[in-house]
């Protein structure tokens, strides 16, 4: 791959997220609603795609619990295939509930479903006391030292090193930009704000491509590497290169929900061009 760019993900790139933003949404249904999916469901709905925002599989997994008590009938792996099929993502999620419950089931899901409550327990659970009253400018009810300092750093400093050496760097992340910040802080990533795109800055979110095309252009890069560890990474940079006349490569990267030859078949159908196993491989493969 001779690239000019390399555009990385953050979560399961350059930092584990299975004991913060992952837990966050397991005990972030199980406190508002005493009732948890597990640890692998969130995978399913990753793998369908339209979930690069975690408070939005949040309120996913939480319909789905309210659904389950009015007798919905899929399992968790129908339902995200259903999901996937609806074209991925909460409003899929939603119209599969309705459409498989009856009218009265569905108003008793509506009547309790509450997605802000969903997010302001997940953002009290994921930052930290301290850290919610200063990024969401309200006093918490939970007290709590936060997930986000339960999540080890991926990448070496000599890939970062030889990366921003040799290429352009940037980041296209769903996190919203603050969070993003303390995640490039930690590992020691310094990237302008002009070369990454957060939640805050890209409504449509991945798979659409105009985060990544964006940068392509603003590198004036003429070929662009983009890692990341779920599908949706794979298809941003699918997409991209299906729209734009640069060339696009999509890396998997095993560090992620997705592991093991199992996750490698499931990037390689989803189009990405190498599948690696760490973020660190990233060097040897680019050069």
């Amino acid at each position: 791959m001779n690239v000019d760019a390399v555009v990385l993900d953050i979560d399961g790139v350059l930092v584990d997220v299975a004991d913060s933003y992952r837990r966050a949404i397991v005990e972030s249904i199980g406190r508002v609603y005493g009732e948890r999916i597990d640890d692998e469901d969130i995978q399913q709905f990753k793998d369908a795609g339209g979930f690069n925002n975690d408070w939005e599989l949040t309120y996913a997994g939480a319909l789905y619990v309210l659904a389950s008590r009015e007798g919905f009938s899929l399992s968790m792996t129908e339902f995200t295939d259903a999901i996937e099929a609806g074209g991925g993502g909460l409003v899929a999620a939603e119209t599969v509930v309705q459409d498989r419950l009856d009218p009265d089931a569905y108003e008793r899901v509506r009547a309790e479903y509450d997605p802000e409550r969903l997010r302001d327990v997940f953002q009290q659970l994921y930052l930290g006391s301290e850290r919610y009253r200063e990024f969401e400018d309200k006093e918490p009810d939970i007290d709590t030292r936060g997930f986000v300092h339960d999540e080890p750093v991926l990448v070496d400093s000599e890939t970062l090193d030889a990366l921003t050496e040799r290429y352009d760097v940037g980041v296209v992340t769903g996190r919203p930009a603050d969070e993003a910040t303390l995640a490039l802080d930690r590992v020691g990533l310094d990237i302008p704000d002009s070369h990454r795109f957060t939640m805050d800055d890209w409504e449509a979110g991945k798979p659409d491509p105009g985060a990544l095309v964006t940068l392509a252009e603003r590198f004036d890069a003429e070929a662009v590497a983009f890692a990341g560890d779920t599908l949706d990474d794979i298809r941003t940079a699918v997409n991209a290169d299906e729209t734009d006349a640069r060339t696009y490569y999509g890396i998997g990267v095993l560090t992620g929900g997705l592991t093991g030859e199992a996750g490698k078949v499931k990037y390689e159908r989803a189009g990405a061009s190498a599948v690696v196993d760490s973020v660190n491989d990233l060097p040897d493969l680019l050069s």
